[in-house]
């Protein structure tokens, strides 16, 4: 981690690997920072709950967000919202394995799921999905990680204090970003002993996930901190009530992208995005400007 505090002009390594690859025979090209676009097929995500059931618009969505120019489709069956309650397996699989399965006919785009689940990634994977988005890092089952392991997944590993339902009740750090840091430490390690090689992990420090709207700032103008874990990094802001709550309106565009640009100026790799066509421009007006000196 840097020494010294960061500027503006603070030199930001992102860490040796520049391309991950999957167990699928896929793999992501990290050289620059990209893109990962969200799809909940579930009723009650905080964002866009509702709007992609049917599996035609969740389909036709998903092919949005690969012309929009994101890199990742992130598949979600299950709300992680604050005071979610968790579904069960079956209705999980229900939800997110048909989506799978046509967008990997349909594409070669990495795909992404999002779930806690073992059974639900084993289904995913066999379904054509390249790589886990764990929000629990592998804490709510243990056969997540031996699962990823031998598939030789990609798996996004995150920090969360206290679970959906409880989160936000009241979140409490002595030092938010050094108790983040050595949790994704630990859990490296942990990933790391399970066999997951260090090429497939990718972090995440959790933005919203059982943190008040400071401890979120904190970790924001500290991201740097992460690098120094040398896993690509991912930034997941968008949309959070912490942008709501600073800018005092329901829209929440404006801020997410300041928050993802900030964090890619501070080293993030990849940006889990709603709002993907806004967010691809963001990212690759910020990087001519920074490529043109």
């Amino acid at each position: 981690m840097p020494t010294a505090p960061y500027t503006s002009d603070t030199p930001i390594d992102r860490g040796c690997v520049t391309e991950l690859r999957f167990g699928s025979g896929r793999a992501l090209d990290l050289s620059q920072p990209v893109v990962m676009g969200v799809l909940n097929v579930t009723p009650d995500s905080f964002s866009d709950g509702g709007l992609y059931l049917c599996a035609e618009d969740a389909h036709r969505r998903t092919l949005e967000i690969i012309e929009e120019g994101a890199k990742i489709v992130d598949i979600g069956g299950e709300s992680s919202r604050p005071g979610a309650e968790q579904i069960s397996e079956s209705e999980e699989l229900r939800r997110v394995i048909p989506v799978v399965e046509r967008l990997r006919s349909s594409s070669d785009i990495i795909i992404s799921v999002d779930t806690t689940k073992s059974s639900v990634a084993r289904a995913a994977l066999n379904s054509g999905a390249d790589m886990i988005n764990d929000i629990s890092a592998g804490l709510m089952d243990d056969d997540m990680l031996p699962l990823v392991a031998k598939r030789s997944a990609g798996y996004v590993l995150m920090h969360m204090q206290g679970t959906p339902p409880d989160m936000q009740r009241r979140p409490e750090y002595a030092d938010v970003v050094t108790e983040v840091y050595d949790f994704l430490a630990m859990r490296i390690q942990v990933c790391r002993r399970s066999g997951i090689s260090r090429e497939r992990l990718v972090i995440d420090p959790g933005i919203g996930f059982g943190k008040s709207l400071e401890h979120n700032l904190a970790l924001l103008n500290k991201f740097e901190r992460f690098v120094g874990l040398d896993c690509p990094m991912m930034i997941g802001a968008s949309r959070k009530s912490f942008v709501g709550k600073l800018s005092g309106t329901s829209d929440r565009l404006g801020g997410s992208l300041a928050s993802a640009l900030e964090a890619v100026r501070r080293g993030a790799n990849i940006v889990r995005a709603h709002d993907v066509a806004q967010t691809v421009q963001a990212v690759r007006v910020q990087r001519a400007i920074r490529l043109s000196n």
